[in-house]
């Protein structure tokens, strides 16, 4: 049976993952791009492939159905957003993923990414570079009101992680854990009330054609003049030519991104000095990195068992 390993940096941290699939005798073919895959790369890498370790490329109704042998996917990753799940239902395809394994690695980074906003220390670090010795007044995290838009397990896991920093903690959940909620003191408030109240505003929902550009130009308008955003959720959910817009006026102070619409980005956020912007590496700490792999080769050769 043919194995296709999508996902780019599989096996790069430790070969474990990969030795563990070879001794079982299949036939892999990894990722020959180093990138995210195109919708047309993925047809023709999938064609005579049983099973796929899948990575955030697009698998849409017309690549699945191309993909005539294809028995099982595993996602090496916590989201399904880029999977057709209903094309994938209906060609009996079994869909697997690993949605506990990332969520330390990604707070952890959101929290990072919060903190290097408020003291401004990617700028500093630029200026230096650069020639230029400027002391950058930043702001403190503590005691600010922090917006979580999705309390979801990493929204939750970010909450838990600036405890220390007694901050307020507002959030927008549809369907929120009370029991969460009560113990941390969360006030549960509508998008726009959020946006106008949040001093720094973080995402964590999940991607789908409902949320294309959630937080655009009205959103923005919304929000206070020295508020942050960041997004570690998923590209698409905002509007990069509004964030610009916005950035450019200084309407908000700053932003932190590290999912894009179009990877790998190179657009015109990179120009600007007031936002951070991140290469999609919220798992890519080495521990969750090579947990997330074997749980998707053991979850790639329990669904292929099956067959």
């Amino acid at each position: 049976m043919k194995v296709l390993i999508s996902t780019s940096s599989f096996g790069k941290f430790t070969g474990d993952s990969l030795e563990k699939l070879k001794k079982t005798g299949l036939d892999i073919t990894l990722n020959p791009y180093k990138r995210q895959l195109k919708p047309q790369e993925s047809i023709d890498l999938l064609k005579g492939v049983t099973g796929l370790i899948a990575g955030t490329e697009p698998l849409t109704m017309e690549v699945l159905e191309k993909a005539n042998n294809l028995k099982v996917i595993s996602r090496c990753g916590a989201g399904l957003d880029n999977v057709d799940l209903e094309a994938a239902k209906k060609m009996g395809i079994k869909v697997f993923s690993t949605p506990d394994v990332p969520v330390e690695s990604v707070a952890e980074l959101t929290l990072g990414l919060i903190i290097s906003l408020c003291r401004r220390i990617t700028e500093s670090n630029r200026n230096i570079r650069n020639g230029k010795w400027a002391k950058l007044m930043g702001e403190l995290l503590y005691k600010k009101t922090l917006g979580i838009i999705g309390l979801g397990k990493i929204g939750k896991r970010v909450v838990e992680l600036v405890q220390p920093f007694n901050v307020k903690v507002i959030a927008y959940e549809l369907k929120p854990d009370v029991s969460f909620v009560r113990k941390f003191k969360i006030k549960i408030v509508p998008l726009n009330q959020l946006l106008s109240q949040a001093d720094i505003i973080s995402i964590h929902i999940p991607f789908s054609p409902k949320v294309q550009n959630f937080i655009g130009m009205k959103e923005f308008n919304l929000m206070k003049k020295d508020a942050l955003l960041i997004n570690t959720a998923r590209g698409g959910i905002v509007d990069e030519g509004a964030l610009k817009g916005v950035l450019e006026n200084k309407s908000i102070r700053g932003a932190a991104l590290d999912v894009f619409e179009e990877e790998p980005y190179n657009g015109p956020l990179k120009d600007m000095d007031n936002i951070i912007l991140t290469a999609h590496m919220g798992t890519y700490a080495r521990e969750t990195r090579i947990q997330m792999e074997n749980e998707s080769v053991d979850n790639l050769l329990k669904g292929l068992k099956k067959n």
